[in-house]
């Protein structure tokens, strides 16, 4: 590359380290819904960056949608939705990795070394577009074809377990010391595994199957960044069984 091109004079880096502080003051609200777990994960990543933010609830269960949601998500419909000074930013972990980018100041989520980024955003991928839709499988599903499901997740969590292992090198979080992104995409989940756990009557991060991920979902959800918006067991049950009966069509049972 030509040394002209590649030079930043102090002032051009003056610029952008003055945009990059104007962004981040910017007005910040989460378009979100309580149980979501995609949500969640928006709302963690503020808090670890200490970013001060509007939150506005929606309604998802009765369909009322409300018209900002439509308009900032119109290709999806669905939450989370981050409004940084009006612009919206969808899909969750799109929304972790620009918070991460646009308050660099605060504390790293995702790993600053190319290789572990790139590993940590394989193992998000393999969460949501594998392992999860295994968890939601066996759950909502019943007899032969829910037991095949939570077969499956089993051998997932095995295989998170070793990623664990290997990411952590020995420290308490997926990103080490602190909550990163890969404890962000998993643990948005704790509150459903638990409740799916107590529903289904199964185990699925076992302190005999997976000691270090039981030990790790204790840590995660006693931070200080995670405990205010992962929702309690018993409040997200009731909500699993509302859902169930509106699926089913029936009156929940008391």
């Amino acid at each position: 590359m030509d040394a002209a091109k590649s030079f930043q004079s102090p002032e051009s880096l003056f610029v952008v380290h003055s945009e990059s502080a104007r962004m981040a003051t910017e007005t910040v609200k989460v378009l979100g819904c309580w149980p979501s777990p995609y949500v969640i994960r928006a709302r963690i990543a503020l808090n670890i960056k200490s970013v001060e933010y509007e939150y506005q609830e929606e309604d998802l269960l009765g369909g009322n949608k409300s018209d900002l949601l439509l308009k900032s998500n119109p290709v999806y419909k669905k939450v989370p939705v981050l409004l940084h000074a009006d612009r919206p930013i969808c899909e969750s972990l799109v929304i972790v990795q620009y918070v991460d980018e646009v308050w660099a100041s605060g504390p790293a989520i995702l790993p600053s070394d190319p290789y572990d980024r790139a590993i940590a955003r394989f193992w998000a991928i393999y969460m949501d577009d594998k392992w999860y839709p295994r968890v939601k499988e066996g759950f909502f599903s019943e007899g032969e074809a829910s037991k095949i499901a939570f077969e499956e997740a089993d051998k997932g969590l095995l295989l998170l377990e070793e990623a664990f292992t290997k990411c952590s090198k020995g420290q308490k979080f997926f990103g080490g010391e602190r909550i990163g992104y890969l404890d962000i995409a998993l643990g948005s989940h704790l509150a459903w595994i638990r409740v799916i756990e107590k529903a289904s009557n199964v185990s699925l991060i076992d302190e005999a199957k997976t000691p270090n991920l039981y030990k790790w979902a204790h840590d995660f959800s006693a931070d200080v960044a995670v405990k205010d918006v992962l929702p309690s067991t018993d409040k997200l049950y009731e909500f699993a069984k509302l859902l169930i009966s509106v699926m089913k069509g029936s009156t929940p049972e008391k």
